[in-house]
């Protein structure tokens, strides 16, 4: 029952925040808020010229590699209890990620040029 009611008040609590920032904030545009902001400067083209695909690349090369080694954080918590298999299978697994980065680094995939 107390679990129901926390639920009932949060949701209550997040729609009142909602509703009140949305009638207490400003509608109208100001000169900040139509600015450009990705890259700090106007853009020089019409926003739909393509773009190189390296850049596409670089980024789910980082995205991939962030999100691999988020992998280890299992093993860093239960350390002391996996033993020498789960030792080696994390050998394993950071033996794999070297090499595939070293794959990357050699064909060119992480070069911006």
């Amino acid at each position: 029952m107390n679990l129901f009611l926390f639920l009932l008040l949060s949701v209550f609590l997040s729609f009142i925040i909602f509703f009140l920032s949305f009638l207490l904030s400003s509608k109208q545009d100001d000169k900040e808020k139509l600015a450009s902001y990705e890259c700090g400067f106007n853009p020089f083209e019409d926003s739909r010229v393509e773009f190189d695909v390296k850049f596409y690349l670089v980024a789910i090369l980082f995205i991939i590699f962030d999100l691999e080694v988020s992998f280890l954080f299992p093993f860093i918590v239960c350390f002391d209890q996996i033993g020498i298999l789960g030792l080696e299978v994390m050998y394993f697994f950071l033996l794999i990620l070297t090499f595939g980065f070293i794959y990357e680094w050699k064909k060119g995939a992480l070069d911006w040029t």
